[in-house]
């Protein structure tokens, strides 16, 4: 996040190469080029080898959701890989349906959040606690 984060501030300014990134974003030159490279084949970054390449977002930043980042880096956002899941869980095991509850609203609470969330809103500063707390259902 911190590398698109960075990508996105210079939204229009060209590529940003990956020594710049990797210097002031404070990450590994090896394991940013990892991240860079599936971001790339997630659709989320564009790249140009060479002295002239580099990188740059390949979408603008208020077109990608956090929650979509997330997701094609790590896989399912939820404790459990899926609400349907949880929900089958609190059926077969009622004596621990208070537990498998609490995660389902975990992972609500965290995919309505992400999924609200814009790389744009991110980099500007615009998310803020009262706003997450509404994404996230809960009252202010």
């Amino acid at each position: 996040m911190r590398a698109l984060c960075h990508l996105a501030a210079r939204y229009g300014g060209g590529l940003t190469h990956i020594r710049e990134i990797a210097e002031q974003e404070e990450i590994p030159a090896k394991f940013l080029e990892g991240i860079l490279l599936a971001l790339k084949r997630s659709g989320f970054v564009k790249s140009r080898r060479g002295n002239e390449g580099g990188y740059a977002l390949a979408r603008p930043p208020h077109e990608i959701i956090v929650g979509e980042v997330f997701r094609a880096l790590d896989g399912p956002l939820a404790p459990m890989s899926n609400s349907a899941e949880l929900k089958a869980l609190m059926d077969k095991k009622p004596r621990q349906r208070g537990f498998y509850a609490v995660l389902l609203q975990v992972s609500d609470a965290v995919s309505g959040i992400l999924d609200k969330t814009t790389l744009a809103q991110i980099v500007a500063g615009n998310v803020v606690q009262e706003e997450l707390m509404e994404m996230a259902g809960h009252q202010v």
